[in-house]
């Protein structure tokens, strides 16, 4: 479960990243511009690899999302496969404002998301979106009032450990890999999937 501390999710950037010094033990954003394209390449990537652990088929996420989910928040909280937000979220991707761009995976899940439109909209004004619209566009799974975010996390959490694990891993790769493929395609991934799960519950894996 991706949950934060406090009053937001995530209030996004330390403005001191913007320093070449960064804050203590993490080099600043702006250190990347005198280093090599293939240094700052390498060092964005290790970035991006911590924001996606969430995509793995063998666990499924869930963000409980209350206050701020700003910039790195938000492209964080897009990467869960659950997304349970409070009544007073507000989600920003406010990197174009800040003169940069997101960076952390965030753009084609949102894109996927919300589609092509409304991405560009949301992130090239870097405005505010709420728990209302964060629901009817589909970047939120549920929204619950604040004081009930952890009673309704439990809930989900509960419902999905009750869930076959196996079962649960191959359903989530086949909707992972869905929008890439033609529904032909989609259908054979099904099969072969299903033919996995009846050897399994028979006894008969390979």
């Amino acid at each position: 479960m991706l949950r934060g501390e406090g009053r937001a999710f995530s209030a996004g950037l330390d403005r001191a990243m913007f320093t070449p010094e960064g804050i203590p033990g993490v080099p600043g954003i702006a250190s990347l511009a005198s280093r090599s394209a293939e240094d700052a390449s390498a060092q964005i990537a290790e970035w991006q690899h911590a924001f996606d652990w969430t995509s793995r088929p063998d666990l499924i996420s869930v963000a409980a999302v209350q206050g701020h989910a700003i910039g790195g928040g938000f492209q964080l909280a897009l990467g869960a496969d659950i997304r349970i937000v409070a009544d007073d979220v507000s989600f920003a991707m406010a990197e174009p404002t800040l003169g940069i761009v997101p960076d952390l995976g965030g753009t084609k899940r949102l894109v996927d998301l919300v589609g092509y439109s409304r991405a560009a909209e949301i992130c090239l004004t870097g405005r505010r979106v709420g728990a209302n619209e964060a629901y009817a566009i589909g970047l939120a799974s549920r929204v619950v009032p604040r004081e009930g975010l952890d009673a309704a996390v439990g809930e989900t959490v509960r419902a999905l450990l009750a869930v076959n694990r196996d079962a649960s891993i191959e359903t989530k790769a086949l909707l992972q890999r869905a929008g890439g493929r033609s529904q032909a395609e989609q259908e054979a991934a099904e099969r072969a999937a299903q033919y996995r799960r009846l050897r399994s519950l028979q006894g008969l894996d390979d």
